[in-house]
């Protein structure tokens, strides 16, 4: 008896993938009531659909899954039991598969892998982007990855991120659209022991002569060009004595005494102890930041979350 059933077990096993949702749907509704009526009650359908469905799956299997008799209730064969745990189990995982796929479809489960600058992050806008975003898409995994402007686009090519938050460029890659999502003013960070943080209001003309850190100096674009545009308003030379690649760097730098940094205006909330900032009065220039994405994406998910970010962006710029 013991090996019948294996044989029965393995049998069934690799067959049940033939099997069709209804059959199993209609078995497992009888295996549960042990009555056919109620089983159709239960499945809202007629009884002799029911009874038919049963008999083509016994046809199908080549073995009897119940005991049939007028006058006692129905039972399960062994091989009825056995299939009736394999059934359970796979319409289990049928209908989990059915919701994945209604989630994904409709941008609501999924993976999204996010890149962003540090200004992301000391702006509040990478949280508000999230925070917006998680209601109603609970079951979409994000993947945070900080990397600098450049880096983020050649992954967006690659398709190693989804989406980047940026500093703008006049030119993207090809198959590589941004809309800027933040703006901020620009401020001069210094060590609350330099000779001019006494001055609640900076002059250009007080910057001749000071020593300047510049975050991101290895960059042809972005940030590396403020120094040059406050250069041409202050109308003297302004250069980079120390070039770091981050703002936390610079700022660092800055609050021992090595120098200014000219910083977005959000970078007060991330401030180094004994570190004050100071904006001058004929730069009134601000920065900003763009989110970055592939122009044809296919995924729902990410598509959502584009939709939902943009709409952020335009309420803090």
């Amino acid at each position: 008896m013991i090996y019948e059933l294996k044989v029965i077990f393995i049998y069934i096993y690799q067959i049940k993938e033939m099997l069709t949702y209804r059959q199993l749907e209609h078995f497992v509704a009888v295996a549960q009531e042990l009555h056919f009526s109620r089983a159709a009650d239960r499945l809202g359908i007629a009884q002799s659909a029911v009874s038919v469905q049963i008999q083509q799956l016994e046809q199908e299997l080549g073995v009897r899954l119940l005991q049939r008799n007028k006058r006692q209730p129905i039972t399960l064969t062994d091989a009825g039991k056995l299939l009736y745990d394999e059934a359970v189990a796979t319409l289990h995982h049928m209908e989990r598969a059915q919701q994945v796929g209604r989630l994904a479809a409709e941008g609501l489960s999924g993976n999204i892998r996010l890149g962003y600058v540090a200004s992301a992050v000391t702006s509040g806008l990478l949280s508000h982007m999230l925070k917006s975003f998680r209601p109603g898409h609970e079951q979409v995994h994000m993947q945070l990855m900080a990397m600098e402007t450049p880096r983020q686009l050649q992954a967006l090519q690659s398709t190693e991120i989804d989406v980047g938050l940026i500093r703008p460029r006049r030119y993207y890659p090809e198959g590589v659209e941004a809309v800027i999502v933040h703006g901020e003013s620009l401020m001069v960070a210094m060590p609350d022991s330099h000779p001019l943080a006494g001055k609640p209001l900076l002059q250009a003309a007080d910057l001749r002569d000071q020593v300047f850190i510049a975050p991101q100096f290895d960059e042809a674009e972005g940030f590396a060009q403020v120094l040059s545009r406050l250069s041409t308003a202050a109308g003297f030379p302004v250069t980079a004595t120390y070039r770091v690649n981050d703002f936390i760097t610079a700022t660092s730098l800055a609050a021992a005494g090595y120098g200014i940094v000219v910083v977005p205006e959000s970078i007060r909330l991330f401030s180094q102890p004994g570190l004050v900032f100071r904006p001058v009065s004929e730069f009134q220039e601000r920065v900003y930041l763009a989110m970055a994405y592939r122009s044809r994406e296919n995924s729902p998910a990410i598509r959502a979350f584009v939709a939902v970010a943009r709409l952020c962006g335009t309420s803090r710029i």
